[in-house]
């Protein structure tokens, strides 16, 4: 007898090891995907899903990604068989597409980022001097909406503006560059801030603000010639020199920027007094894609990520961290434009493309 209990003494103690082998390889598989979610996403999402750090905290959660870049509006006219999610940058592009592909419920936003306008210092302080705009440190300030637009308006070049004269690069028509609004995402959301002004502090929402507004809107978009269709181009052209003094960006893609190491010295991230939240909505079309898009806004690890990013998560005031003096911690002082609904944001582009 006491040799048969020895016996099954040892065969439940091996019993008992195998079993937390098998949970130990069980708790550790947590960092194989299973899952590969297909997404059309914004071009200025492309270095958050590319991080090295973000593809591991993915897979740690079961997910592998596979995305490709489009213009936010130029989305409408994919075929999107086949993807489990499509990824605008803001909720107009996101309204439309949930509509035509008859996806129901709320849309997630997991982030947000505000447009601004980057200057080179030249530039920031010639708009200083004349009234267009306000300097708070060396590199940040607030771009005066109604004053820009009324220059707009009037023609105004960079020579009629006192202090221009002695910069060489400071010459002919005075405008901000911005991306084409017929296809891409911040294109469009400048005009929606720009009517909105023009229009007395009101949203454009009939024909009667269209043609109100459709002039003014048309000199900000035919005075740049050809556009580009996505703001990550605009943005390189800037960094590089090439190009415009002023140009319309995502704060997230100057963050970016600087959390990469880059130190831009002549850079100033002028804020507008009126400007538009793009706030990045996924349009889930597959079960899959719904979770994987929830998982983007709750869990803490892609949180910090997409602050790294230079994205501001929903629901947090804090969660920002600006890199230096080039970023607003808080956007006190930055009155926030309702945007048009798409049918009209789409005719507004549609006249001022003219």
């Amino acid at each position: 007898m006491r040799r048969i209990a020895g016996i099954v003494l040892a065969v439940l103690l091996v019993g008992g090891v195998v079993a937390a082998v098998v949970a130990g390889r069980s708790d550790g598989d947590t960092g194989t995907a299973t899952k590969t979610v297909r997404m059309v996403i914004g071009s200025e999402k492309a270095e958050y899903f590319a991080d090295p750090d973000v593809v591991e905290a993915l897979a740690a959660k079961g997910y592998t990604v596979k995305a490709e870049t489009s213009g936010s509006w130029a989305m409408e006219g994919l075929d999107l068989k086949g993807y489990d999610l499509a990824f605008p940058s803001s909720q107009a592009p996101a309204a439309e597409l949930a509509g035509r592909h008859g996806v129901r419920g709320t849309l997630p936003r997991p982030f947000y980022s505000p447009l601004v306008v980057v200057a080179h210092r030249d530039a920031a302080q010639v708009l200083a001097a004349n009234g267009l705009a306000t300097l708070a440190t060396g590199h940040r300030g607030t771009l005066r909406m109604a004053a820009y637009l009324d220059a707009a308006r009037h023609d105004r070049t960079w020579q009629q503006l006192k202090g221009a004269a002695k910069y060489g690069e400071l010459s002919g028509t005075l405008f901000v560059s911005s991306t084409d609004p017929e296809s891409s995402n911040s294109g469009a959301l400048y005009l929606a801030a720009a009517s909105y002004v023009d229009n007395g502090g009101r949203v454009v929402a009939d024909a009667a603000g269209l043609a109100r507004t459709a002039p003014l809107m048309k000199k900000l978009v035919t005075v740049q010639g050809a556009q580009q269709s996505s703001s990550d181009a605009v943005f390189r052209d800037f960094v590089s020199s090439a190009g415009n003094p002023l140009v319309l960006v995502y704060e997230s893609q100057v963050a970016s920027l600087l959390a990469g190491g880059q130190q831009p010295g002549d850079l100033v991230v002028l804020y507008p007094d009126t400007t538009v939240n793009s706030d990045h909505t996924v349009v889930p079309l597959t079960d899959d894609g719904r979770t994987f898009a929830e998982l983007l806004g709750i869990d803490p690890a892609l949180r910090r990520l997409a602050v790294r990013h230079g994205f501001r998560p929903q629901g947090t005031a804090t969660g920002f961290a600006p890199a230096g003096t080039y970023l607003q911690q808080e956007l006190t002082g930055v009155k926030q434009a309702p945007v048009p609904t798409s049918a009209v944001l789409h005719e507004m582009a549609r006249r001022a493309r003219g």
